[in-house]
């Protein structure tokens, strides 16, 4: 086959530690083709930017735009703007691309006729709790049936991890929704979907990710992923499923269990019951782990699930009230 040109947009935001070493692995690939590596930089508190420009010095295939707001979305449509080809690879600037992995996602491109190709986000930790996060978020019991995360056969799917990209797809999207500060992947995906394309799950494609070093960081994360995922659901109806419902469900009927309770004893079963399945399910989990991760699993669980389900339920209908969905939707109103 003629191998297509590449461009790898990423947008990069105190990446200091970690930019040098994952430019590197691009520009490393085992691609035949043509790379080009766009960054987009946002404000910094450390030396990313003169990571960024020595970079681009020492490299002619490295490209370095701003990204005045520091937000994803806004860098990646400013990486994507800035860039030449007619296949977009979307990496972070703190993720280890394998080698062949630019390879398998142009051969998949060119075998399935998608519009865009993703693999897996296979969590990798390193410290005790780091590894607790990982066996969680790589397991059914943590984050449902998503493929990117759990692995499985390939084929077409809702969404993918990062994602390797058709121009003509992200053109006839117009691109990222600058709105959406979380869960800016599914949607454009939905939107790719909706216009005919087909996001397809390509399992040998395995992209490191990094879960965070703690409870806090944790939960502040997963807090964030539930409240956009609320405003997926506002704006695009009927993308809901009961993976996303069951993490508000369980955290409402804890509550409700846990308070309960004091009036009528068997309601506490309820929480009691939570409880001993998430203990159950870390049980298998934690196979091959060292003690101390395994005794954390369940509280990276329920972190999760109860993280998740408090966004879910308090996302504020103000939020992505800015988006191009929600404008459409306040547009067709008005006319009607």
């Amino acid at each position: 086959m003629s191998w297509p040109a590449v461009s790898v947009v990423m947008p990069v935001l105190n990446e200091e530690r970690h930019l040098a070493s994952a430019v590197r692995h691009v520009l490393s690939q085992d691609y035949p083709g043509e790379l080009e590596v766009v960054l987009a930089v946002g404000p910094s508190q450390d030396r990313t930017q003169e990571v960024a420009d020595e970079l681009a010095a020492s490299d002619p295939r490295v490209k370095v735009v701003p990204n005045p707001s520091g937000r994803t979305p806004s860098g990646l449509n400013a990486a994507i703007a800035a860039s030449s080809h007619d296949i977009v690879a979307r990496i972070d600037g703190h993720a280890m691309m394998p080698a062949d992995y630019l390879r398998i996602a142009v051969e998949t491109l060119e075998e399935t006729g998608a519009d865009n190709v993703g693999g897996i986000m296979a969590a990798e930790g390193e410290t005790p709790w780091e590894k607790a996060v990982a066996a969680a978020m790589t397991s059914k019991i943590g984050v449902g049936n998503a493929r990117f995360h759990t692995g499985g056969e390939g084929g077409p799917a809702d969404t993918v991890y990062l994602g390797v990209f058709r121009r003509s797809a992200l053109d006839r999207v117009q691109g990222y929704d600058e709105a959406f500060l979380r869960a800016q992947d599914w949607e454009m995906n939905y939107r790719i979907r909706m216009t005919g394309g087909t996001v397809w799950f390509q399992p040998r494609m395995r992209v490191s990710y990094r879960p965070r070093p703690n409870v806090r960081a944790l939960a502040k994360q997963y807090f964030h992923y539930g409240r956009w995922r609320r405003v997926v659901a506002r704006q695009h109806r009927g993308t809901l499923n009961l993976r996303y419902l069951a993490p508000p469900v369980a955290l409402t009927a804890i509550v409700l269990g846990l308070v309960g309770g004091f009036f009528f004893w068997p309601a506490w079963l309820v929480p009691g019951g939570y409880l001993a399945a998430i203990l159950a399910a870390s049980i298998p989990l934690g196979s091959g782990l060292p003690l101390a991760s395994r005794l954390a699993i369940p509280v990276a669980l329920a972190t999760m699930h109860m993280a998740w389900g408090a966004g879910f339920i308090t996302s504020p209908p103000s939020l992505g009230s800015d988006s191009r969905t929600a404008r459409a939707q306040r547009e067709g109103a008005q006319a009607g």
